[in-house]
């Protein structure tokens, strides 16, 4: 039986600022990567993220990006040194690993978000820094890395525990990144053409780029974004598809 996570990234709101229906993307998805206060979250959206997530048996896995509120870390941060990367992801991961202790939850894996994971991508060194900072906080966590990208190699070359993502509302180019947002059609919204294109990329172990390219890759987790119009409803379709196909959903780090 072939056996699928569902991701999502939550955790996102601010103080009384709203962003998303986590509650109900918590009942459809197997894993959260919480937003660790940089780019989004605060203490008291963290421990209500953990608090839910443990009482619906979702897995959590921190969120780390840019110091950039209001940029809600999609702005590139130039001129950062290895190190300064390195103690960025560890701060907000031993700051998720606190709360979500105090919500009687664990931390099982690390997700870089927007800018970061983008810039990471495509630059090696960045993206060692991001894992030479998971391995030291805690060699056991899962790096959740995009295939075909120094990610994968970084995580690879740190002999870090790895789950390889797919993103079901996110067109690819060629060589396997994703494609700007700044570029039409790089965000998918029609929740059945999602669905479908999901179970195609599950079945086949491969990804199609914008210009048709098949890329053959391994799936361990399925990203559906949470702070997009009509997330739930994607995530609805996506796994009600899965299901029906007889694929397993259930989350990549016990």
């Amino acid at each position: 039986m072939i056996k699928v996570d569902l991701n999502s990234d939550l955790g996102e709101s601010f103080g009384p600022w709203n962003m998303g229906d986590d509650a109900a993307m918590l009942d459809l998805v197997t894993s959260a990567n919480v937003a660790c206060g940089f780019h989004a979250g605060d203490p008291e959206i963290m421990f209500r993220t953990a608090e839910r997530a443990k009482a619906r048996g979702v897995a959590i896995g921190a969120h780390p990006g840019f110091h950039d509120l209001q940029g809600f870390g999609r702005r590139p941060i130039q001129g950062l040194t290895a190190r300064e990367i390195e103690t960025m992801v560890a701060y907000q991961i031993g700051a998720l690993q606190a709360v979500a202790t105090t919500a009687g939850h664990r931390v099982t894996h690390v997700k870089a978000h927007g800018a970061l994971s983008n810039m990471a991508m495509t630059d090696d060194g960045m993206a060692a820094s991001l894992a030479r900072a998971i391995r030291a906080v805690d060699p056991s966590l899962t790096f959740v890395v995009i295939p075909l990208t120094a990610l994968e190699r970084a995580g690879e070359a740190a002999n870090l525990k790895l789950a390889r993502e797919i993103y079901a509302d996110r067109a690819y180019e060629d060589d396997g990144t994703l494609v700007s947002r700044r570029k039409p059609g790089a965000v998918l919204h029609d929740p059945d053409a999602v669905a479908a294109r999901v179970l195609d990329m599950v079945r086949e172990k491969a990804i199609v780029s914008v210009n048709g390219r098949k890329l053959p890759l391994a799936i361990d987790t399925v990203c559906i974004h949470g702070d997009s119009p009509g997330a739930v409803a994607m995530a609805r379709a996506v796994r009600a598809k899965l299901e029906s196909a007889a694929i397993a959903i259930a989350p990549f780090a016990a």
